[in-house]
């Protein structure tokens, strides 16, 4: 119980009326908004710290990509029939650079004065893989571009204290679209919704999953359901008369995203995707690419300005087969490996040959060229693994109690027998996985590129460097046994 005048003496009171305040509802540190910034995936803003690594377009490439998708943004479809569609598509196979043109893409709508709301979905960050702050992160973005959102955003958030339970659609309606009717929203420029790497959206799992009726066994909640729930709320939200922004999706061209943006019945939502492909002259790009990396590695080491040649230049292009993935691997090996100078480190890579068959042999085979360089190929590998937090083919959120990625110095107390662990089974990765100074106890360890964890759960593209799931499991419970004995 409160007490009013403690330690008072020798006064009466014959009469007392006592009023609480409660806090005010835009009170910065009790009210609504403070709940949906707790929400978000600040991770998957373009500009975050967590992206400041992220890939963008070298200056002068994928000029043309960008220029089509950014000529759409602003004035649409080019056939008066499209003219009201909301939404494109841009796809390509893994390493063709879809993130580095959304990222620069970003950028360029930002520079310009273009309000650019952006989720970049990632399977690297617990955040940023699953499907819950999807919508409140669009909606905090929309408040804090468009102060008239504020109260109506404020207001459903109050109204409804469970709505962050709900589907995605239900959270669209209160978050968004009912906020932009009343706030009646206009725009006297083209808006948009960047959403990328919505194929490395990972499924939620819950407990109640559905039975089989056959079996009795519990069904868990795929990947493919999320994606397409994240499709669909946005196909949704490009309907509603409400809603002024026109909406970019980038992923690989999966079977989910194939059969939803070719849907006959649906066709006329979306204009015609942009494809990735030999049409955009990726070549062209990549070369521009090396020859600009390599004149830096140049200048650092004061080489030749005939190296590399002519001819080398032209092996790596065409071994990059219009993958950028390639390039800028084969770039960062050179760059940061520990294990010889430049001229050594170029004629290693091109005595790199494919062991399998598959959509990006070189870049396999790179792949494996750099964890046969460490100390322990197979402890790095396992190592790579429990990054990812989990196990090679079974999802298992390892540092699932952490709200973000764990930090590399909290993996290395994990995974370490001895002081320095991480330096010698890690050391000569830091072309595949950014690794931050051991001195840093907050940055998580990052991959590069999602491709990484593909080829390293492929046992065919993989060899002698698998690691399957026993193998993977116990070394980790073989940490736990030995950390618990100290």
């Amino acid at each position: 119980m409160t007490t009013y005048f403690s330690d008072a003496r020798d006064f009466s009171v014959k009469e007392l009326n006592v009023i609480n305040v409660a806090p005010h509802v835009g009170d910065p540190l009790n009210g609504p908004i403070p709940d949906l910034v707790s929400r978000i995936a600040a991770g998957a803003l373009h500009d975050s710290d967590e992206r400041c690594d992220a890939p963008k377009c070298h200056p002068e490439t994928r000029v043309a990509v960008q220029d089509e998708i950014y000529s759409w943004i602003l004035h649409g479809d080019p056939d008066p029939s499209q003219k009201m569609v909301k939404i494109k598509w841009v796809t390509g196979p893994a390493g063709t650079g879809k993130s580095a043109v959304m990222g620069s893409l970003a950028d360029t709508c930002k520079q310009d004065g273009v309000l650019a709301v952006t989720f970049f979905f990632s399977s690297a960050s617990p955040d940023r893989r699953r499907k819950s702050a999807f919508i409140p992160t669009l909606a905090y973005q929309l408040a804090e571009h468009l102060p008239a959102l504020k109260d109506p955003v404020a207001q459903a958030i109050r109204n409804k204290p469970l709505l962050f339970r709900k589907n995605l659609r239900v959270q669209m309606e209160a978050l968004i679209l009912a906020p932009l009717r009343q706030a009646a929203v206009q725009s006297k420029v083209p808006d948009v919704v960047l959403v990328d790497g919505v194929d490395e959206c990972e499924a939620e799992q819950y407990l109640d999953t559905h039975a089989s009726p056959l079996a009795g066994e519990s069904i868990g909640r795929t990947k493919d359901e999320d994606q397409l729930e994240v499709l669909e709320v946005l196909r949704e939200a490009a309907q509603d008369p409400a809603f002024p922004f026109r909406i970019v999706i980038a992923s690989r061209p999966e079977r989910v995203f194939r059969e939803f943006f070719n849907d006959e019945s649906q066709k006329s939502s979306f204009a015609p995707p942009l494809i990735l492909d030999e049409r955009y002259n990726p070549s062209a790009d990549i070369a521009l690419f090396l020859q600009a990396k390599f004149g830096e590695i140049r200048r650092r080491y004061k080489l030749s300005p005939s190296w590399p040649s002519s001819e080398i230049l032209a092996i790596l292009l065409d071994q990059a087969s219009g993958q950028f993935i390639y390039a800028a691997t084969v770039i960062r090996y050179i760059t940061v490996s520990r294990q010889g100078n430049p001229h050594a480190l170029l004629d290693g890579v091109l005595k790199v040959k494919p062991t399998s068959p598959g959509a990006n042999p070189f870049s396999h085979a790179i792949y494996t060229h750099i964890l046969q360089s460490a100390p322990n190929p197979v402890l790095a590998v396992k190592w790579l693994w429990i990054i990812k937090g989990g196990l090679p083919s079974i999802y298992m959120n390892l540092f699932g109690w952490i709200d973000s990625d764990p930090a590399a110095a909290l993996v290395n107390l994990l995974l370490q027998t001895e002081e320095g662990d991480a330096e010698y089974v890690l050391g000569d990765l830091h072309s595949l996985i950014n690794v931050p100074p051991s001195d840093n106890l907050e940055k998580p360890y990052r991959p590069y590129h999602k491709s990484l964890y593909d080829f390293l759960g492929n046992e065919n593209r993989c060899g002698t460097v698998y690691v399957g799931d026993m193998e993977c499991a116990e070394f980790l419970w073989g940490r736990f046994f030995n950390i618990s004995s100290y």
